[in-house]
């Protein structure tokens, strides 16, 4: 396979994969008191979200790029 598909391939599936998941979550601990021998901690969840257009631009670029690979192909 050309570099060329092989970019348009991957294009594609992350611009799949960002309309279905539209975010990354994680969690993290953060102490709300500390008072001497008493610690008391929360797990808070935070999103990084994913914009659709970033998944539109990727599917419509990946199936650009595999257009014109194929018209530069040779007969």
């Amino acid at each position: 396979m050309k570099p060329l598909t092989i970019l348009a391939i991957v294009l594609i599936a992350l611009g799949v994969i960002a309309f279905g998941y539209q975010g990354i979550s994680y969690f993290s601990r953060d102490t709300v008191v500390d008072a001497g021998p008493v610690k008391v901690t929360a797990q808070r969840e935070h999103t990084i979200p994913f914009a659709p257009i970033v998944g539109g631009v990727a599917l419509v670029a990946g199936i650009a790029i595999i257009m014109v690979a194929s018209r530069r192909a040779p007969a």
